[in-house]
């Protein structure tokens, strides 16, 4: 497996503050690659650098052999990096169908293989198939979340990150999100995953990296962090 990511030294600011302070990952073709850490550490910012919501001020970002650091977000969807973003952030007003026709709005591949996505997606998501009449903002917060991940799907992305997909789901609800996001991996989508969750992260990553006030502090395979002393009192509590 060849790098599909490569995240080199950035530094992003917000005004005055340092908020990501030289940090380097990678990701590699067919993995799930968690980032965790508290509230605060750098996360979503980090997200937003390489999907091209924020510019780095400084270091590089390699997609596919390409740079895309200077790269603005519409361009870089079109390379197949979609992201999900934290909150959902769904068209409330759109049924469910709606939504996922907008997730496809940069294809030209033909409306044959737009619709084998379609199939493809509510086999994957049953609960949208069900509710694809239906207005997005009644969805409860777990189809939300499925919806805003079919969505990014229907880019036909080579990599998806996810920001925060469990955040304010029951646990029943989180379980079921994962099992998702395994299952998309297994199809072939290479993951990037930002997580408060550690605990389920670790479980289904390959590889993770530990954040912690905008700096990588700790790397590795995601079962030995997920063993490692100092990881386990700080974010799995045990």
């Amino acid at each position: 497996m060849g790098e599909m990511l490569s995240v080199k030294n950035i530094d992003v600011y917000y005004g005055s503050i340092h908020a990501i302070k030289n940090v380097s990952f990678h990701v590699n073709e067919g993995e799930i690659v968690t980032l965790i850490g508290a509230n605060g550490a750098g996360k979503t910012t980090t997200m937003h650098a390489i999907s091209g919501l924020l510019r780095p001020k400084n270091g590089e970002i390699i997609y596919c052999g390409q740079p895309i650091q200077k790269m603005e977000a519409h361009k870089i969807i079109r390379l197949g990096l979609s992201q999900v973003p934290e909150g959902r952030r769904v068209f409330s007003g759109l049924t469910v169908q709606q939504n996922l026709t907008l997730g496809a709005y940069i294809r030209n591949d033909g409306k044959e293989a737009i619709q084998d996505d379609y199939d493809r997606i509510f086999e994957l998501l049953p609960r949208l198939k069900e509710r694809r009449n239906q207005s997005a903002g009644t969805l409860s917060g777990g189809e939300q979340q499925m919806l805003a991940i079919g969505r990014a799907l229907m880019c036909k992305p080579k990599m998806l990150l996810l920001d925060e997909p469990s955040m304010g789901l029951s646990p029943l609800l989180v379980k079921e999100i994962f099992r998702i996001i395994r299952d998309v991996n297994r199809d072939g989508v290479t993951v990037l995953l930002v997580e408060q969750n550690a605990k389920m992260a670790l479980e289904i990553a390959h590889r993770a990296y530990v954040l912690e006030t905008g700096c990588v502090k700790m790397e590795g395979d995601a079962t030995e962090l997920a063993n490692n002393i100092e990881v386990r009192k700080a974010y799995l509590g045990c």
